[in-house]
């Protein structure tokens, strides 16, 4: 199947005629094409988006709003097909995407289509100088979004639907590793009615088709979600530009567990936490800190429940554990086992490649368990980001802070415990965007996210993300 671009309203391949392989990490096989995308489509979309941008942006709330819901409607109505094209395009197991990953996206809509009108200016009277000041909140123009594969459509979405509820237009990249559900929502759009130019979806290489919208003078801010190297190299390029930035990185995220914890609660969610969606997510609790009392049994029964793990072709409704979504993913993490284990580290379980039957040549691996003897250690201090997570014991309170916040990132931690001081106490010290106490990936739409140190700069969701995607202009009349 061949990939096109959705520029003002319109499917269209790349003016190059470059094209790029789309692999299906369950097989390892090319299933498809897309356009590796140049400055000239690039341009083409921002001309699409400064066209649409002065009707987009004095559309009514309603009517943004109206639009949004529709094409969140529409998303679940189709969402069978959309999970299908997300579980082939990304290996992750069908049952994840049916009820996370679109879910969410239709979410996404729906919940920035009500903000919006729900985002109100202010307005402050100067008392003894009779003036009122009042703020308004405008739009800024055409604005990029650059998202990665981890959550195609999830994360995709989470940038596109506040960009144009606040009255933005805008040039999208997906990845080029996952760019399926981001081209069957151009259909969507077009259905829903959003007006042409509005959204554009250009497809292709980071160096080449993100490379073009970070560097194009025009477009007034960049919202990317990705590596952390990578988020270094945008801003580099876009703060002498003085674009405004939203960067949501990485993650090597603590999961600290003391005995007093609701301890199956946590062992059942500490399972997910590790290795949901392949371990593939930037919020996964990859270090795994056990108080010493409680930290043989865990080490027993955390192994045992790994073991039980079903690792199968993402179709399969009973698949816990599907493909890694490319070739390199593999080899990064077959690469960071062989560090752990020249580094003293214990492979507990796992630690190999895996063959499903009949799909020899997917992208497969054990969901691991090391366990290591120190922080320092390069597995406990380097983003993996797959089916691995170490483990190791703990005495102290102040040792565990000192072990968690001792990393260059700092986007979430988890924390297990019934005591309630202590819970407030330590999720004051972490230096983390967010803390989960008692639970993980509990997500209220509402609430700020985004990370410290190298895990990112900004936040998103709720109104952070309106006020990113606005400019905040002041206006005084004295009376």
């Amino acid at each position: 199947m061949e990939i096109q671009n959705f520029i003002n309203g319109q499917f269209l391949p790349s003016v190059s005629n470059k094209w790029l392989d789309n692999y299906n990490p369950a097989n390892g096989e090319v299933y498809g094409k897309l356009p590796n995308s140049t400055k000239a489509d690039v341009d083409n979309a921002y001309i699409a988006a400064k066209s649409a941008f002065p009707t987009w942006s004095q559309t009514t709330l309603e009517e943004r709003s109206r639009i949004l819901i529709k094409i969140s409607e529409l998303l679940e109505t189709h969402l069978q097909r959309f999970a299908e094209a997300e579980s082939i395009d990304n290996g992750k197991p069908i049952n994840l995407a049916q009820t996370v990953d679109i879910p969410r996206a239709a979410s996404n809509f729906r919940f920035f289509a009500n903000a919006i009108t729900q985002y109100s200016s202010e307005s402050h009277e100067s008392v003894g100088h009779q003036a009122i000041n009042y703020t308004l909140r405008q739009p800024i123009g055409v604005v990029g979004c650059i998202s990665p594969w981890n959550l195609p459509l999830y994360l995709f979405t989470w940038k596109i639907a506040p960009a144009i509820a606040a009255g933005n237009c805008v040039v999208a990249k997906p990845s080029e590793i996952t760019p399926m559900t981001a081209y069957l929502l151009g259909e969507i759009c077009k259905e829903a009615g959003l007006p042409k130019g509005v959204l554009n979806i250009v497809h292709g290489l980071g160096k080449t088709t993100g490379q073009a919208i970070i560097e194009h003078p025009d477009i007034e801010a960049i919202s990317f979600t990705g590596g952390t190297t990578t988020g270094a190299h945008i801003a580099k390029i876009a703060a002498p530009m003085f674009k405004k930035l939203s960067l949501e990185l990485g993650g090597k995220n603590p999961n600290i567990i003391f005995d007093d914890c609701d301890y199956n609660d946590m062992l059942e969610t500490t399972i997910r936490s590790s290795f949901a969606n392949q371990g593939q997510i930037c919020l996964c609790g990859s270090r795994i800190f056990i108080e010493s009392s409680i930290y043989e049994k865990f080490k027993k029964d955390f192994v045992e429940k790994t073991k039980q793990l079903k690792i199968g072709h993402p179709s399969k409704s009973d698949t816990q554990i599907g493909a890694l979504v490319s070739k390199s993913q593999l080899e990064k993490i077959k690469n960071y086992i062989t560090i752990a284990k020249e580094e003293n580290g214990v492979v507990l379980c796992g630690g190999n490649e895996f063959t499903v039957e009949n799909f020899e040549n997917g992208y497969y691996f054990e969901p691991t368990i090391i366990e290591v003897k120190t922080n320092t250690c390069t597995i406990n201090q380097e983003e993996v980001f797959g089916p691995v997570v170490s483990i190791m014991p703990f005495n102290t309170e102040d040792e565990v802070l000192q072990m968690a916040n001792t990393t260059k990132y700092g986007l979430s931690a988890t924390l297990w415990t019934n005591n309630l001081k202590r819970s407030i106490r330590i999720s004051n010290q972490l230096q983390v965007g967010l803390v989960w106490v008692n639970t993980w990936m509990l997500r209220d739409l509402r609430t700020p996210f985004g990370g410290t140190k190298a895990s990112g700069l900004g936040r998103e969701g709720g109104f952070e993300a309106l006020r990113f995607f606005t400019e905040a202009k002041n206006i005084c009349i004295k009376y």
